[in-house]
């Protein structure tokens, strides 16, 4: 597992597909924004657990 601290406006690229950006940081709650090509699935992990 990879940690990394992102501030807002800063972004993390995997396999030059899939881009993570944070959007809003601010006393615990965190915003990302995900852009991904449409033939991959993305699940809240939430949502993953309830299964």
């Amino acid at each position: 597992m990879l940690v990394l601290g992102r501030k807002p406006g800063q972004y993390v690229v995997i396999n030059e597909k899939i881009i993570i950006k944070v959007i809003k940081s601010e006393e615990g709650h965190l915003r990302l924004a995900i852009e991904a090509p449409k033939d991959i699935s993305i699940v809240r992990g939430e949502l993953l657990n309830q299964e």
